[in-house]
């Protein structure tokens, strides 16, 4: 068994309070979880910044290889859109021994 878990730091484009940063974050969270409905997806810092954010995303799979082309496909999603300017990604792999 294999946990693979990815962090995106995105920046916000024109957003100029945090009811604006939720109305751009909240859809890109839910389509995640709509094409990838075995991943966990959360808004998971720069809870108090308004052109920030961090987005998590975990999956679990039984091999390695489909895990990561999860998260690969998860960073490939939020990449495209206009929006949203992808600041960094960061990818970890876990199994059962760590």
């Amino acid at each position: 068994m294999y946990v693979a878990a990815l962090t995106l730091d995105v920046l916000l484009g024109d957003v100029r309070s945090l009811k604006a940063k939720r109305a751009v974050v909240r859809p890109l969270v839910a389509e995640l979880r709509r094409c990838y409905p075995g991943a966990a997806v959360a808004e998971t810092g720069h809870l108090d910044l308004h052109r920030r954010a961090e987005i998590g995303v975990a999956v679990v799979s039984a091999t390695a290889a489909n895990a990561l082309s999860v998260l690969d496909q998860c960073e490939r999603l939020v990449a495209r859109h206009p929006e949203i300017e992808l600041l960094s990604a960061r990818q970890r792999l876990f199994n059962e021994e760590e």
